[in-house]
């Protein structure tokens, strides 16, 4: 239902778009594009965000040690096994996608693994899966996708003339100056309606799959620290809200497009989860 929702606003604010750089002709244009859009994301979005970072699955063969750690807590997890990606970075993160639990994928940075414990790597993998057993995978990879395609037609259509009405004549060009900047705005809010209190959740499962909150904690204090000084070189303001750690923390301009609660506030939930855990299981 979420995600029927967001595809309708966000076909909505295509449709609008279309109105005001082509008249009714170009609202009913972006209509019927954006139908089709909704059908091409629902299918294959994951697919499209994954070439993005040009991903490369990977198996028991060619990565055993991930591959295997995945198993083991999906196993855990009581959920299908999903597809493993690596994307080839030197700033450490991951991100899970994909439309259901059937048919999904997660991916880590080659930095991850090779600087995170072996604890806190099946922190990090547990709070992804996590994010599918939820079914937040579906909804956050079709706002990615269509986030991006917002800002790319905002863009386009300010260069090819900032918009005329029906008669043909042109609009006011302060108007077409905010829809530039308002439509990639309406697509970070609603990203971060998405993204924040499914990280709250995603953080808290992460713990109990991989019955160590304290090594997740760790974890999102290592990758933070180098999200603030390097941003993930390819990373997009569409996909941002999709991994684990904000990747464009290190620009102060992306900054303020936040689609993550703050990295502290989650480390002291997971800090109090990880005491409970221990005093639970003394008792």
């Amino acid at each position: 239902m979420r995600t029927a929702i967001l595809m309708a606003l966000l076909t909505a604010l295509l449709s609008l778009l279309g109105d005001y750089f082509g008249g009714l002709q170009g609202f009913q244009t972006m209509l019927i594009i954006s139908i089709v859009m909704n059908l091409i994301v629902y299918w294959n979005s994951d697919k499209m965000v994954l070439s993005q970072y040009h991903a490369i699955q990977v198996d028991e063969k060619t990565a055993p040690g991930l591959y295997g750690t995945v198993k083991k807590l999906a196993t855990k997890a009581k959920l299908p096994m999903p597809k493993v990606y690596i994307i080839k970075s030197n700033v450490p993160n991951a991100f899970a996608t994909g439309r259901n639990p059937e048919h999904a994928a997660v991916a880590v940075n080659t930095a991850l693994a090779e600087m995170l414990t072996q604890e806190e790597l099946e922190g990090v993998l547990s709070h992804e899966l996590t994010h599918v057993k939820n079914r937040d995978i579906l909804i956050s990879t079709v706002a990615a996708t269509m986030a991006g395609m917002i800002t790319m037609i905002a863009r386009w259509g300010m260069f090819f003339g900032g918009g005329r009405d029906e008669n043909g004549n042109s609009r006011n060009p302060i108007v077409g100056i905010l829809v530039m900047i308002l439509a990639p705005l309406a697509a970070a809010l609603i990203q971060m309606a998405v993204s924040r209190s499914r990280e709250y959740k995603a953080d808290e499962g992460g713990g109990q799959i991989s019955g160590n909150p304290d090594a997740l904690a760790d974890a999102l204090e290592k990758i933070d620290a180098y999200a603030k000084h390097i941003p993930m070189q390819g990373a997009t303001e569409a996909t941002a809200h999709m991994f684990i750690i904000n990747p464009l923390k290190g620009s102060d301009i992306k900054s303020l497009f936040s689609t993550h609660p703050s990295t502290e506030e989650r480390v002291k939930l997971l800090r109090e989860q990880g005491r409970k855990t221990r005093g639970n299981a003394r008792a």
